[in-house]
C-alpha cells in the first residue's frame, strides 16, 4: 500500500494538475459549477510536494489537513497492525465521524458562497 501511494504521489509531483488534460475534471463542478470538498486536492497536493504550502492551503486547505492527518493515522494504524495483529478500532468513531462530515460539509458550503472565496481553488 505505502509503494502504490507513493507511486500516485509521484505521478501527482510529475503531472502538474493545472494542465488541463491529464487529469479527468470533476463531475460535479463540471455539470453544476458547484466545488465538491475535493476540488483542488491534487492540485494542493502537488504543491506541497513540490514544497509551496501557501499553495496548497489556497488549492484546498481541508485536503491538505486531511494529508497531514492521514499520516500519522496510518503509521499509529501499521504499527498496531504489526504489533498486535489488529488495527485501530473503528466501532468507537461515531461522534468523531459525525463531526468530520460535519466539517466537510460546512467546508463545501462556505467554499462556495461568495464569502468563502477564499477557499476555492
Amino acid at each position: 500500500m505505502a509503494a502504490l501511494l507513493g507511486a500516485a504521489a509521484a505521478l501527482v509531483a510529475a503531472v502538474d494538475p493545472h494542465e488541463p488534460g491529464h487529469y479527468p475534471a470533476c463531475p460535479l463542478l463540471r455539470w453544476t459549477g458547484v466545488l465538491c470538498p475535493g476540488c483542488g486536492g491534487l492540485r494542493g497536493l502537488h504543491a506541497l510536494l513540490h514544497g509551496d504550502l501557501a499553495a496548497a492551503l489556497h488549492a484546498n486547505a481541508l485536503a491538505v489537513a486531511g494529508y497531514a492527518a492521514f499520516v500519522p493515522l496510518w503509521t499509529v494504524w501499521c504499527v498496531r497492525a504489526a504489533r498486535h495483529g489488529g488495527g485501530m478500532p473503528v466501532g468507537a468513531l461515531t461522534r468523531r465521524r459525525w463531526a468530520l462530515a460535519a466539517l466537510v460539509l460546512a467546508f463545501t458550503v462556505v467554499r462556495n458562497l461568495p464569502c468563502g472565496a477564499v477557499l476555492a481553488p
